[in-house]
């Protein structure tokens, strides 16, 4: 990969030009490119991820913001985007300065792992994809088997008229696999995944004893019974709690839905919503995650952001913009899903903080009710403050005790109902993050990742 650095010497006299008639401008570039394999239906196919490689300049016209990207990054490129702007700020009247306040920062992280996936070869990636294929079906009833190992690495530069100069290299790896089961017509599944930070040390996440047991998962599925209905306590596995802190929750608290007025938790804003052993934090700043960034597009450092802080609501996520109409802070979340996209507010890795909980108390307390394990989906509704998750499968919670397994269920109710009901939380022994993409205006997808604990509460389970 290129250094994107090496751009400065024409992306800043290009601010430079744009300074003369606007008060604020920023330029960001970004590179990514990575490789994969995928195996199913006992197939490889080596994938290579579309190559990106662009910038885009944006500039404060005094009412608007007016933006130009490019997918050639050489001088001449460069000027003809700069004076698509120009053209714009040419034709406004106004000298009004832009909303918020310009990011200074000057930083550079460039950490990248001591073994990158770059140096795994696609036959290595294929090997160890036969091995799980191999592993999964030797457990009686798994046929096939689904497996997919992949990585990114990306650059993002940043500069603007303020002074911020922040450098940042990302290197993702993301995988999974998904036994398939079959016996006398019926077909089940079970799967993991994983993603993070790192290089080629993550791919020990898929070994023989984890896939082993995820395949007999699968297997047991053939003969699970179906999942109870009704209104009843359910304990969300630690994947489960963190949609529901992603899609049910988060996605109410960005803050351009507030501006928006399609947040039905505007109005929340610090309120209590749940009981004292809630807390739910977005953190680009979190270790090593999936979503992990080092700074946001408008070259904000990333951070810990507290957005229900023991039971009350007391932050929401923004952008400068945001920020400035809502007498804020930015929080680092200003996220572009690549340099052709819109910046919105957006999250990054959105968890529940552990409780105190031993899961088998939990289960207890629950006395009786459903465990629903390994999300499948999970629908956000900001606006209207509904939630509705799906899970691949769960355990009946009886007397107290956890009994069988069921087939794939859902979970749906009211987001601010669900919150109240929380009556515990498991230890930090059960955390964990998963990873995954989220989109929000049509097809702007980028990486974030979701965790939590065990997350005992009451709701509707239905069929999937």
């Amino acid at each position: 990969m290129s250094d994107l650095r090496e751009l400065e010497g024409v992306l800043a006299p290009a601010l430079g030009r744009l300074s003369s008639r606007t008060q604020f401008a920023e330029a960001l570039a970004q590179s990514e490119h990575g490789e994969g394999v995928t195996l199913e239906r006992r197939t490889i196919t080596t994938r290579r991820e579309p190559r990106l490689r662009g910038a885009v300049l944006r500039a404060w016209s005094g009412e608007r913001w007016i933006e130009s990207a490019t997918s050639t990054l050489d001088g001449h490129a460069i000027a003809e985007a700069t004076e698509s702007i120009e053209q714009g700020l040419s034709k406004s009247a106004s000298r009004q300065g832009p909303p918020g306040a310009s990011s200074t920062l000057r930083r550079e992280w460039t950490e990248l792992p001591a073994h990158p996936m770059s140096e795994v070869s696609a036959e290595e990636m294929a090997k160890l994809a036969r091995d799980v294929l191999a592993w999964a079906t030797a457990v009686p009833g798994v046929r096939e088997c689904h497996v997919h190992i992949g990585w990114s690495n990306e650059e993002r530069f940043y500069l603007n008229t303020a002074g911020a100069r922040c450098y940042q290299v990302l290197a993702r790896v993301d995988l999974g696999a998904a036994p398939v089961a079959i016996e006398n017509g019926r077909v089940e599944f079970d799967y993991v995944s994983a993603g993070s930070i790192g290089g080629r040390e993550r791919l020990a996440y898929l070994d023989e004893a984890r896939v082993t047991d995820l395949a007999r998962g699968a297997a047991q599925l053939l003969k699970a019974g179906a999942a109870p209905t009704g209104e009843m306590p359910v304990l969300l596995d630690p994947g489960t709690a963190g949609t529901f802190a992603h899609e049910s929750f988060g996605h109410g608290t960005e803050a351009d839905q507030f501006l928006r007025d399609r947040s039905y938790l505007r109005p929340l804003l610090g309120q209590v919503v749940g009981p004292e052993s809630l807390t739910i934090v977005d953190a680009g700043s979190y270790p090593d995650g999936y979503g992990t960034i080092r700074f946001d597009d408008e070259g904000r450092e990333s951070q810990r952001s507290v957005l229900v802080d023991r039971g009350r609501f007391v932050g929401a996520l923004h952008d400068r913009e945001t920020a400035a109409a809502l007498g804020a802070r930015p929080t680092g979340n200003a996220r572009r899903s690549d340099f052709l996209s819109r910046l919105f507010v957006r999250m990054t890795n959105t968890y529940v903080e552990p409780g105190d909980w031993k899961l088998e108390e939990l289960v207890k307390e629950a006395k009786t009710g459903v465990l629903l394990e390994h999300t499948t989906s999970g629908i956000e509704d900001p606006l209207g403050g509904q939630m509705q998750l799906k899970v691949k499968k769960g355990r009946r919670i009886e007397n107290g005790e956890l009994g069988g397994v069921v087939s794939s269920m859902a979970l749906s109710g009211k987001v601010l109902e669900f919150l109240t009901r929380i009556r515990g939380l498991s230890r930090r022994d059960d955390f964990e993050m998963t990873p995954g993409t989220c989109g929000k205006g049509h097809t702007d997808n980028l990486p974030v990742a979701s965790g939590g604990t065990y997350l005992l509460s009451r709701a509707v389970v239905g069929p999937a």
